[in-house]
């Protein structure tokens, strides 16, 4: 059964504000109170994660709100029923450390040198069932309730977009009349929604990411959600887990090889993010990028998430005695437990597929929704671009010619200056100038002391991320 995923953020009374930062950021429609909107903030980017096997779809959802608690509340467009979990930042962060672009300079320009002092190069730094009132028949059928965490969730089924407002703003769940239409085209369209919002008397503080799990293995992004809420343009990052490499099916995607970069010496960095930009631009901002596609194994990514149990980034979800909302509640090393086995269902047994793709869209491009699928090419594509074109290097230093003469100890000849037991002058094994013990006019030692130079010299590289 295809997965409909986007996040709504709405706001009742008070500003609300949204910054989605890490894995799902699915966020649909981001909306300010009209009273203050002169702050002018608009959701710029976004991060999402999707899981994917044969059974079930995961959407993983980081939310990050400033404003009344109160006033925070969300709707996500589903198919069919789903499964409402909560998850932890570290699983964000840790898929991020493992795909990060990083861009390996090309190896610098080596000078010849008529130093006394024969260092070799060193290596460069790394890269781093119940229904609404009224005694008409139920225009809205309220599909199940549920306290996660420190939400109060509500999945909803309705035909009647009109009824579905009525019933979202009566709760608490207010759409402004801009995204009505977005909502009707989804119901027309048989999505049930997924509302959340936080319970009475929790803080922002106490909010945490959630993850949605669907039946099916489809993946699908309502991007005209996404265009609430946003400006010109904007930017999302999007991961996703599976058992092979995935691509936008209704859009159009480009790559980026190191032969298309160029690095300039003079202020030690890429024209990546140029590269990029002028890609997206031919294709009107209206494409994604594929920026890596690796097989990972799970321990990569389990290992700092076991690990990071100080930052208390996982809690306990407390038991409940409210009926339907009633649960027996989870440890947070149950919490954390539950979280890996949604992401890796088969434990650590093999590796994963892990697909990082990114987009900077247009308003425009904000008309249809995502489709990924798997993609015709399943080869990895690396997230290490190694540059070839350089600009700008440094010049070489002028060599005196002849070179002048050494005062270092040789190790051969033993006397000052290196001299050779012939006495032919420098000695190319001592410490001193390399010239041939053959040639004593200077010029045959220029080019040699090129050479052995060239010959030991350790390439530097440097990694740096895009």
């Amino acid at each position: 059964m295809r997965l409909g995923l986007v996040l709504v953020v709405l706001s009742s009374s008070a500003l609300s504000t949204l910054a989605v930062t890490s894995d799902a950021r699915a966020c649909g429609g981001c909306f300010q109170n009209p009273m203050q909107t002169q702050s002018g903030d608009v959701i710029t980017d976004h991060r999402m994660v999707f899981r994917v096997t044969p059974q079930a779809t995961t959407l993983y959802d980081e939310i990050e709100y400033q404003g009344n608690p109160q006033s925070f509340a969300w709707v996500l467009p589903i198919r069919g029923p789903v499964t409402v979990g909560l998850s932890s930042d570290v699983v964000f962060s840790a898929l991020d450390a493992v795909t990060k672009t990083t861009i390996e300079s090309p190896t610098p320009p080596t000078c010849p040198s008529c130093s006394c002092a024969l260092n070799a190069g060193t290596a460069g730094g790394g890269s781093s069932g119940s229904s609404s009132g009224g005694g008409e028949p139920p225009p809205v059928t309220v599909l199940s309730q549920q306290t996660v965490g420190p939400y109060q969730t509500v999945q909803l089924q309705s035909t009647d977009p009109t009824a579905l407002d009525n019933w979202l703003a009566s709760n608490g769940y207010a759409i402004p009349t801009d995204v009505q239409p977005v909502v009707a085209a989804y119901v027309n369209e048989g999505f049930d929604f997924l509302a959340l919002k936080l319970l009475p008397g929790q803080g922002v503080s106490a909010m945490r990411p959630v993850r949605v799990t669907s039946p099916g293995a489809s993946v699908s992004l309502p991007l005209r959600m996404v265009a609430a809420g946003t400006g010109a343009t904007v930017g999302i990052t999007l991961w996703v887990v599976g058992d092979g490499r995935y691509e936008p099916s209704n859009f159009q995607s480009f790559i980026i090889s190191g032969s298309d970069l160029t690095w300039d010496w003079s202020t030690q960095e890429s024209n990546y993010s140029t590269i990029r930009s002028q890609k997206e631009a031919a294709l009107n901002d209206a494409a994604w990028q594929i920026e890596s596609a690796l097989q990972l194994s799970p321990y990569q990514i389990e290992t700092p998430v076991l690990n990071d149990t100080a930052s208390l980034d996982y809690l306990p979800i407390p038991g409940s005695d409210a009926g339907a909302d009633g649960g027996a509640g989870e440890t947070a090393d149950q919490v954390r437990q539950d979280d890996l086995a949604t992401l890796f269902p088969g434990g650590d047994q093999g590796e994963v597929w892990v697909t990082r793709i990114r987009a900077d869209l247009a308003h425009s491009a904000l008309a249809s929704d995502l489709v990924l699928q798997a993609s015709s090419d399943q080869s990895e594509l690396s997230n290490f671009y190694y540059v070839t074109n350089s600009v700008n290097a440094p010049a070489c230093p002028a060599i005196p010619n002849p070179c002048p003469p050494c005062t270092g100890e040789g190790s051969s000849g033993g006397g000052v200056g290196g001299t050779s037991s012939n006495g032919a002058g420098p000695s190319a094994g001592g410490s001193g100038c390399a010239t041939s013990p053959d040639d004593r006019s200077g010029n045959a030692g220029i080019i040699l002391a090129g050479v052995v130079l060239a010959s030991i010299a350790v390439k530097r590289s440097r990694r740096r991320a895009a």
